[in-house]
């Protein structure tokens, strides 16, 4: 097949497991395989297993069954190279020297494949790529090319898993270009979902056939992920490996649609987490509601592999999780909304129960990014806000002058749709989140730039403000305290 030749001449290039072994916290006789498989722009709400009813995700939900799904699981940024990057670091995205969309890795810091690498791991990357040219020294494959991978990108997946050296246990990183716009499942998909009976409209967006028929197409691309992940686990079956190898499935960040999409919300914080490891996770059907970062899944893969830790990370490993599901991990997650096509500088912590958000940019509105202001749903959006026909939460994307600062008690209120910053009853709990916040900043060394990146679209219409060559950047926040130098967690 098309890959052969890619994997057949990367077989020069390894050496044999056990070359560069490094300390590790415990010690396992067969190392797992590793199957890291990450969405692009897709919410949890939209998965079978977390309770959308009307989405196809058989082969997800068969896997939170056979695994472990998280319930808990946070991204550090709504924003796709943002969070790949800080994924690849165990690191804060201002920790990493890339926080904003399209900025590379510096090369000094460690990427969690590189050490498996080092370690003897067989490492190929996939599809979607945009951490940076440093980071291609973690991988002995790379399949980049859409033309090799195919339009979703999954179509490489079996082909790499056939081709691989078979003396070395292997680590792939599978970043299907699913479900980003523009939409390319629609006419190609087996079986279609049904603009009408197959979507859940979720509360920020309008019952509209227009929206109707986005989400649909949405739906489609993350229905083709779920196929081929089908696929591959058929393959690892037939070569007899599937039991010690891992399989997770997440996304970089919230669906592509406004109201989600780089918002420090749950819409765009909170991914998808479904774990598959028959030789490590202690009971099949598992659901931790323990409160995860993204920056942990680094140091917690290396532990599974015996490899690490880095020296580098800021994350820690929940790898105890996959014991004891209901282990009580971290108390605080925290995220950044950085620049996305406009200007934005927001920080929020989440605890089980409530969310604190800072807005350093509180004078301008967060439509969202610009793939999102340019749907047919976000144009559904403008209508009917001329004609005042929208709720609060569907309101909120236009409101500028935007609150400083933000609370809301998520037991009561799960789509964060009433702001009780100024409510006595939470006085206690705003001034405590305000401290943690402040407290996360100082020692993480992350900076409010004076001149950050500025808007690079207009905010409405979505049409270019500046030309390719006056595409310039502002400072990395961060950037002032050389933050991408600092090793400090923060509270947990």
């Amino acid at each position: 097949m098309r890959f052969t030749l890619f994997c057949l001449f990367a077989l020069f290039h390894f050496g044999n497991f056990g070359q560069n072994k490094s300390q590790s916290t415990r010690t396992e006789a067969t190392p797992p395989n590793i199957i890291f498989i990450i969405g692009d722009d897709i919410s949890a709400e939209d998965i079978g297993c977390y309770g959308n009813a009307r989405i196809r995700t058989p082969n997800i939900d068969r896997m939170a069954k056979d695994g472990i799904k998280f319930t808990n699981f946070y991204l550090t940024a709504s924003s796709c190279s943002p969070s790949r990057t800080s994924i690849l670091t165990g690191r804060y995205p201002h920790n990493t020297g890339a926080a904003e969309l399209h900025t590379a890795l510096p090369a000094h810091l460690e990427y969690f494949p590189e050490l498996m690498k080092k370690s003897g791991y067989y490492t190929a990357h996939s599809g979607k790529f945009h951490e940076g040219p440093n980071t291609r020294r973690a991988y002995d494959l790379m399949i980049n090319d859409r033309k090799e991978v195919g339009e979703g990108g999954e179509e490489a997946w079996v082909g790499i898993l056939q081709n691989r050296p078979k003396n070395q246990p292997f680590f792939f990183w599978f970043a299907a270009f699913d479900a980003h716009r523009p939409w390319s499942a629609v006419d190609s998909f087996p079986q279609p979902h049904d603009p009408d009976k197959n979507v859940t409209i979720p509360p920020t967006l309008l019952d509209t056939p227009d929206t109707r028929t986005d989400l649909a197409s949405y739906y489609n691309e993350i229905g083709r992920i779920d196929r081929y992940l089908g696929e591959l686990q058929q393959e690892l079956e037939r070569q007899g490996i599937a039991d010690n190898t891992i399989i997770i499935f997440m996304a970089d960040n919230g669906r592509p649609f406004s109201g989600s999409k780089t918002r420090v919300y749950d819409t765009g914080m909170r991914t998808p987490f479904v774990m598959k490891w028959p030789n490590g996770i202690g009971k099949p059907g598992a659901v931790s509601e323990s409160m995860v970062s993204s920056i942990d899944i680094a140091p917690t893969l290396l532990e599974a592999a015996n490899v690490g830790p880095s020296k580098t990370t800021q994350g820690v490993s929940f790898f105890d999780l996959l014991k004891n599901p209901k282990k009580k991990f971290r108390n605080y997650v925290f995220s950044e909304h950085n620049w996305h096509d406009f200007e934005a500088y927001e920080r929020a912590v989440r605890t089980k129960d409530f969310l604190y958000i800072r807005n350093e940019r509180s004078d301008l509105p967060n439509q969202g990014p610009l793939d999102a202001i340019n749907s047919s749903s976000a144009r559904d959006l403008v209508v009917a806000r001329k004609n005042g026909d929208l709720t609060p939460i569907q309101e909120d994307i236009f409101r500028s002058p935007r609150p400083e600062e933000e609370f809301f008690d998520v037991r009561r209120d799960f789509i964060q749709a009433k702001n009780l910053i100024d409510a006595p009853a939470y006085a206690t709990e705003v001034e405590k989140l305000r401290k943690v916040l402040s407290q996360w900043q100082t020692e993480t060394g992350d900076t409010v730039p004076d001149k950050l990146t500025p808007d690079w679209y207009h905010r409405e219409t979505g049409k270019p403000l500046v030309t390719q060559e006056q595409k310039l950047r502002g400072e990395m926040p961060g950037a002032a305290k050389e933050a991408a130098r600092i090793e400090a967690k923060g509270p947990f």
